[in-house]
């Protein structure tokens, strides 16, 4: 099995607020909360003072005998606002989604969508074919197969007894 890295660029999100003293001290719950603290996110510019959701999609990496296969769920991203990059054995899928026109009449009781740019990076292990590698979006789904060389690929070897 192949080793693949991981780089996920997210914007850096203020920490949850501390529960009520009212419900006890939980001390693994204010570990979480220091261990998520920036303190560089108090200078990022905000808008009307609530923090901007940042849109940054979940992908699933499989391994297949024959390649490895990357799914997103990008709902409202549309196949121009997204581009696959391969630069040697670096694969960048980064792209936008756009917010939605806010009528001054509308009246919103919550908005919890986020929309952005994005911009994801893995690294792939040796041994892909990168000239066959095959992007889809298909229903808010990308799918993306990056082939492995015949060479590369696991064959089974028969063991003798003697």
């Amino acid at each position: 099995m192949a080793n693949i890295a991981v780089q996920q660029d997210k914007t850096p999100q203020a920490p949850a607020p501390a529960r009520s003293l009212a419900y006890g001290w939980e001390p693994f719950r204010a570990m979480r909360e220091l261990l998520r603290w920036d303190p560089f996110g108090e200078m990022l510019p905000s808008f009307n003072g609530l923090e901007a959701a940042a849109f940054s999609p979940d992908f699933d990496v499989k391994e297949t005998k024959e390649s490895f296969v990357f799914t997103a769920d990008l709902p409202g991203v549309k196949e121009s606002d997204l581009e696959v990059r391969l630069t040697q054995n670096r694969l960048t899928v980064s792209g936008k989604r756009e917010s939605e026109k806010v009528e001054k009449t509308d009246q919103y009781y919550t908005s919890e969508r986020s929309y952005g740019s994005f911009t994801r990076a893995f690294t792939l292990p040796e041994g892909i074919v990168s000239d066959k590698i095959q992007a889809e979006l298909k229903g808010g789904v990308l799918t993306l197969s990056v082939p492995k060389k015949p060479e590369a690929q696991p064959k089974k070897i028969e063991v003798q007894s003697k």
